[in-house]
């Protein structure tokens, strides 16, 4: 019998996830799987609860949580020797991540993705000696991200991060950061920098012709406003979710891999997939072409899976 290792964060997103946990064992198990069940007990336990799952061989490895837990057990999957195929519930607040790849977000539906759906080889960054999925971070919306009370994500769901980083945005230091990639150097004063394999991040970047499997991540820095005017323009463009849009205030550019140094005295903290992620001086950022194998729909986007991407 075929066996499964379902780790579970109940406190994810809305906490919507505890009336289904029945119905989602029982389509597991009729589907022929021996099911071994965890729940989540701390921060960091999905890192040592996938790692066992690994160890162990299971034959599947499935994640029910947001973008956090779903960092944790990729954590622990990365650092192992064996990895079986991962199966993704999202039940987060944003669900970046599933979104972009099509995961579906009503649990029982994901179930049906894991059990039906195709594996799928997707890049995951690497960033110094951790992993993240979708996103690495720094500056206005970085200490926001996982410093925004759990009960609103619940509550306000990305519209959380939004409220809260636009109300700290007369507040937020650029940072004179030297970014370099592919033989090429910017130096500049940024309010926010990321680097990302995502069509959207808490849906305030949103990206048409992301590939999820070409070894490229796409980065976007903001450019500090020179005056009031280019300042009001940004929190326009913040307010109606057209991030993207406003590209004057931007350095955009492809790449595998990126350095980031901090150039001011101070530090500068860093998010990966909304999660704390330390304030080093330098900063090493890879990609992991098609490292994680996940399940997806079978129908999917040929844009999803076209390596054709060229560094810009």
């Amino acid at each position: 019998m075929k066996r499964v290792y379902f780790i579970f964060n109940l406190h994810s997103g809305k906490a919507a996830l505890n009336n289904h946990i029945p119905k989602l064992l029982d389509q597991f198990t009729a589907a022929g799987y021996e099911v071994t069940v965890h729940p989540t007990q701390c921060q960091g336990d999905g890192i040592v609860s996938a790692q066992y799952a690994c160890k162990k061989e299971f034959d599947l490895l499935v994640c029910a949580g947001g973008d956090g837990t779903l960092n944790e057990v990729i954590q622990g999957w990365m650092l192992s020797t064996n990895h079986p195929p991962i199966g993704y519930i999202p039940v987060g607040s944003t669900n970046d991540f599933a979104r972009g790849l099509h995961i579906p977000t009503v649990p029982t539906e994901a179930v049906q993705c894991i059990l039906n759906g195709n594996p799928f080889c997707c890049d995951i960054g690497k960033f110094n000696e951790k992993y993240f999925t979708y996103v690495a971070a720094f500056g206005a919306f970085t200490e926001i991200s996982y410093q925004t009370p759990q009960n609103y994500k619940n509550v306000l769901g990305h519209a959380a991060y939004l409220l809260n980083g636009i109300a700290h945005l007369p507040t937020i230091k650029a940072r004179h950061m030297r970014i370099e990639y592919d033989g090429k150097t910017l130096e500049n004063d940024y309010l926010y920098g990321m680097v990302t394999n995502a069509t959207s991040v808490a849906k305030l970047l949103s990206l048409s012709d992301v590939e999820w499997d070409d070894g490229l991540f796409e980065v976007t820095l903001i450019r500090k406003p020179t005056d009031l005017v280019q300042f009001h323009q940004l929190i326009l463009s913040l307010a109606n979710f057209q991030l993207g849009a406003e590209r004057q205030y931007f350095d955009y550019f492809r790449a595998s891999h990126v350095t980031v140094t901090n150039l001011d005295e101070e530090e500068v903290a860093w998010t990966i997939d909304g999660e704390y992620g330390g304030n080093q001086r330098v900063n090493e950022i890879s990609n992991c072409q098609k490292a994680l194998q996940i399940f997806v729909p079978k129908q999917l986007p040929d844009r999803m899976h076209k390596s054709s991407k060229n560094g810009q």
